[in-house]
């Protein structure tokens, strides 16, 4: 798989597969950003039609076009995240415009800690966040199923064991 563009990240970085998330990272994230934003939206109203604040439509109008905004990417973000298993460390890959990628060297990781929220539950998703002691190689995996991120974190801190670094 090749990048379209000449300046895009190359997809094929190592030996493996890039594995993508849950499309129900997608629903979930949808459910999230309309229920702030008919939130946004009932406390314009309130504010403008009881308590005859007017200006409040201009926050709420830059707030609402915002939101929108990311309710039309949402889905080619999604499609965007992935990982891959390389022989010495896991590759993780996000972004449309501000494209990262970042490689965690196995032995780097000091701790796998798997996170779901009640809504990542009711869709039987999970994020896996990597620990290391740089801040910055830090990587949290949003969307994977909750069989995939236990599988996962089971497979990294197999990998830590039989190199006796890290975790």
């Amino acid at each position: 798989m090749e990048p379209r563009g000449a300046g895009r990240l190359p997809l094929d970085v190592g030996d493996g597969v890039w594995h993508q998330i849950s499309r129900s990272y997608v629903v979930v994230q949808l459910i999230s950003t309309l229920t702030l934003l008919v939130l946004v939206i009932g406390v314009a109203l309130v504010l403008a039609f009881v308590l005859h604040q007017v200006w409040v439509w201009i926050p709420a109008g830059a707030v609402a076009v915002i939101m929108l905004w990311m309710l039309a990417i949402l889905p080619r973000q999604a499609r965007s995240i992935g990982y891959q298993l390389r022989e010495d460390d896991l590759v993780f890959r996000r972004g449309i415009l501000w494209q990262r990628m970042v490689a965690v060297p196995y032995g780097r990781m000091q701790l796998v800690d798997i996170t779901h929220g009640p809504l990542d539950r009711g869709f039987g998703i999970a994020q896996l966040k990597l620990v290391t002691a740089a801040a910055a190689t830090g990587v949290t995996i949003p969307g994977l199923t909750q069989e995939a991120a236990e599988r996962l974190r089971d497979t990294l801190i197999a990998v830590a064991e039989t190199r006796r670094t890290g975790l």
